[in-house]
């Protein structure tokens, strides 16, 4: 059981928590604290990063043995005080990144995602990229370059991220004199606001001293209106990963000079050219006058449930899967998550990828039966019933099933 990963069980935890405060939303009547496509679009993000951080995770923790070893400008020794001081400049560097991540435009694309639901509720605290992981431990490698062990550093990154998930709800009010010290939920639920007066609020993760220290303290006083200004028009999974990094190209192409160009990159997403982002809806969603609400969710559940329950296994015995099943395993997550967001915006393509999805198991079956030879097989079968009896038009009928509610 030495190979046994077991901050996997952190997966079901969550999933937990979540239930939990979804029940108490509802015993309390606030109905509007969870909305069904919001939340599988918050999931599919942090599936996604958790999964594929399961490849690099490894990395970062090198990287800051090799930064202690190599750089390290002091010996700071495993005392009790020290993780109070190391505690405090993991938050500080926080600041720093995240602050930065909403004043840099490249690096608000990596962070944007994390704004992108108009729900605050434990479920928004899983949208973390893999990007925005692999930035914010590049700023955490200062830590290492001061001279706290890496042990140590990852410890504290643990708890740190832990306490952090909990202030992503709307359930808790504000909590007296804490507010003065630690960010809470009330705090943390500014940051996410889009009204004028809270933008750009709160960025510390755990305590409030450095944004008192560097201005950017607000506390909570109207109900937050939360997501981003110009809200994004899809849940497809694909479009809320990438639209930011396509405005960015966009704006960099509109630039006629050195300095606009630089801007585009560099600037602030404030003085992003807020006619590029319906332009490029208008290029690559589809257009409807009414919003489609799902009635067939059974089909979507069954896929988000398999997904998470194989997760979590890939997570629990990663040492222990060898390098083929992990990308097999790879792949199928992140077609699945990709197919979710466009059931979610019922795009008629999800055919032609559930036909890839099939063919992909079929071949990862037959090459560890070592009869790869026969894939031909079963995409013959496919093609044939497709010819025969129109599959195509039948999955479109039952799983492309859905109500219009107007706007």
């Amino acid at each position: 059981m030495t190979d046994v990963n077991y901050l996997a069980f952190a997966i079901p935890a969550f999933f937990l928590f979540v239930y939990i405060e979804y029940r108490l939303a509802l015993r309390n009547k606030k109905d509007d604290v969870f909305k069904y496509e919001s939340s599988v679009a918050n999931f599919s993000v942090g599936i996604a990063e958790r999964l594929l951080n399961l490849f690099i995770a490894a990395s970062f923790y090198q990287a800051y043995n090799w930064i202690y070893n190599n750089y390290a400008f002091f010996d700071i020794p495993n005392k009790w005080y020290i993780w109070i001081f190391l505690l405090l400049a993991t938050d500080l560097v926080w600041y720093w990144y995240h602050r930065l991540g909403h004043e840099i435009n490249f690096l608000w694309a990596v962070h944007i995602v994390h704004h992108q639901s108009e729900e605050f509720n434990l479920s928004a605290a899983a949208r973390i990229t893999t990007i925005q992981a692999v930035f914010r431990n590049i700023f955490w490698c200062i830590l290492p370059l001061i001279g706290f062990h890496p042990n140590m550093i990852i410890t504290i990154l643990l708890a740190h991220g832990a306490y952090s998930f909990f202030t992503h709800t709307q359930l808790i009010g504000k909590i007296g004199w804490l507010e003065n010290v630690l960010i809470t939920p009330s705090l943390h639920g500014v940051h996410h606001a889009s009204d004028e007066k809270y933008l750009d609020k709160n960025y510390g993760d755990v305590f409030v001293f450095w944004d008192k220290l560097f201005g950017t303290f607000q506390t909570e006083e109207e109900a937050p209106k939360y997501g981003l200004t110009h809200p994004i028009k899809s849940y497809s999974f694909l479009w809320q990963h990438f639209h930011y990094y396509l405005e960015i190209v966009e704006a960099y192409k509109r630039a006629t000079d050195l300095k606009a160009k630089w801007n585009a990159v560099f600037g602030s997403p404030a003085l992003m050219d807020q006619n590029i982002r319906p332009a490029l809806e208008k290029k690559y969603l589809q257009q409807r006058q009414n919003k489609p609400k799902i009635k067939f969710k059974a089909y979507l559940n069954i896929q988000l449930i398999l997904v998470v329950g194989l997760l979590t296994f890939a997570t629990l015995f990663y040492k222990s899967i060898n390098a083929l099943d992990s990308v097999a395993i790879l792949i199928l997550i992140l077609i699945t998550l990709i197919n979710i967001g466009a059931l979610l915006e019922q795009r008629k393509w999800i055919y032609y990828l559930e036909c890839l999805r099939l063919t992909l198991i079929f071949a990862h079956a037959f090459y560890i039966l070592n009869i790869s030879e026969l894939l031909i097989i079963p995409v013959v079968a496919l093609i044939t019933l497709e010819r025969m009896f129109s599959i195509s038009k039948i999955y479109q009928k039952y799983i492309l099933k859905y109500k219009n509610v107007s706007n």
